[in-house]
C-alpha cells in the first residue's frame, strides 16, 4: 500500500512538471500566462484536486502536503507554476513565503523557490 502512495504522489508531481513545461515555465524566456491558463491546464491534466478550491483554503500549502498529498517536489513546482502567473502579488508572495518556511522546516531547499525571494 505505502508503493502504491508513493508512486501516486511521484505521478502528481509528474503532472504539474508537464503542466509546467506545457505553460513555458522550464523555458529561457520568462512564462507569459494568466491564472486562467494555469486552470484550464490543471484541469485538463486530471489532478485531483481543483486549483479555486486550494486558493480558498486558509492554508493552501497545507492542504496541498496534507489532503492533496504532494511531495516537496510537486510543491515547488506548484508554487512555481503560480507563481509566474497573473495572480494578485500579495498573494503570490504569501504562498511563497508559506511554502518556504514549510520546505525548508523538512530540510527541504528549493533553489527555484528561494531565487523569487526579493527583499
Amino acid at each position: 500500500m505505502e508503493d502504491f502512495i508513493l508512486k501516486e504522489i511521484d505521478r502528481i508531481g509528474q503532472m504539474l512538471m508537464g503542466i509546467a513545461r506545457k505553460l513555458g515555465l522550464l523555458n529561457d524566456v520568462p512564462p507569459d500566462y494568466s491564472l486562467g491558463d494555469v486552470k484550464e491546464e490543471f484541469a485538463g491534466a486530471g489532478l485531483p484536486f481543483d486549483l479555486d478550491t486550494v486558493l480558498l483554503q486558509d492554508n493552501p500549502v497545507l492542504y496541498l502536503v496534507e489532503e492533496a498529498k504532494l511531495s516537496n517536489q510537486g510543491l515547488e513546482t506548484f508554487i512555481d507554476i503560480i507563481f509566474h502567473s497573473d495572480l494578485e502579488e500579495e498573494r503570490k508572495r504569501a504562498l511563497l513565503q508559506d511554502a518556504l518556511t514549510y520546505l525548508d522546516g523538512k530540510g527541504y531547499f528549493s533553489f527555484e523557490l528561494h531565487s523569487l525571494v526579493t527583499d
